[in-house]
């Protein structure tokens, strides 16, 4: 009788500790300013389908914007700054629209004064010989790959030149908008697909361009790509930063 009644006494508590806890609501994510959704939703150019750009994988400094910038440049002039990741489309009035940019292995290692020669929308990809040899799974398109959607020189592509050459110095799309702002291994100048038809639209041929000198991180003469999860953020194991 008396465990039957312990039983008895002690059945609410037991059920309420097997009852199922309230779940802790989760945070909801950070709004979207309602400029940047327009500025960076979807897009459909009539040969391919850009979806909007994702806020979440994205540092708001690298999008675009019009800033004060002070310069000597004429208004139209491109400016590229690889080190800070930015690149500057020169307006009037001191004033500039400003782009965040990713900048690759090609795109520090040449800096001068150019002009925009060709453009090209939806640009074939043509993967460089020293990657062909280190990366089976560009050994595919050796002969290049068909712009889309999958290309990495994304939507636009503008092609500079220095007195009539090409420099093999691009500035384009990308199909990985989580690398800007960052420095990497390959490519040369990349923007958010939204960005590069943006500055394409308002970049005739003849366009001048200056690439400032790259003074960022690079690891044994190398550029330190952050988007590799192997610790090259950083100088590792006594090697030097140059």
């Amino acid at each position: 009788m008396i465990d039957r009644r312990r039983f008895l006494l002690a059945a609410p508590v037991v059920l309420a500790a097997c009852a199922e806890r309230p779940r802790p609501e989760l945070a909801a994510p950070p709004p979207v300013d309602p400029y940047y959704a327009s500025l960076y939703g979807p897009i459909d150019d009539g040969r391919f389908y850009i979806e909007a750009l994702d806020m979440s994988v994205v540092d708001p400094r690298f999008l675009r914007r019009e800033v004060a910038y002070d310069t000597r440049e004429a208004p139209g002039t491109i400016v590229v700054d690889p080190t800070n990741h930015y690149l500057y489309l020169v307006r009037e009035g001191g004033r500039a629209i400003r782009y965040g940019v990713g900048v690759g292995r090609e795109g520090f290692r040449w800096n001068g004064v150019a002009t925009v020669g060709r453009k090209a929308a939806w640009p074939t990809w043509t993967p460089p010989a020293a990657m062909l040899k280190r990366d089976p799974q560009a050994r595919p398109w050796a002969k290049g790959m068909p712009g889309g959607p999958d290309n990495p020189l994304g939507a636009r592509a503008l092609y500079l030149y220095q007195g009539g050459r090409d420099t093999l110095y691009r500035i384009h799309g990308t199909n990985d908008p989580s690398t800007i702002g960052l420095s990497l291994s390959s490519g040369c100048i990349r923007l958010f697909n939204h960005d590069i038809i943006h500055l394409y639209n308002q970049t005739p041929v003849g366009t001048k361009v200056v690439v400032l000198k790259y003074a960022g991180p690079t690891l044994d003469g190398e550029i330190v790509d952050e988007a590799e999860p192997d610790g090259r953020r950083a100088a590792a194991a006594g090697a030097v930063l140059r």
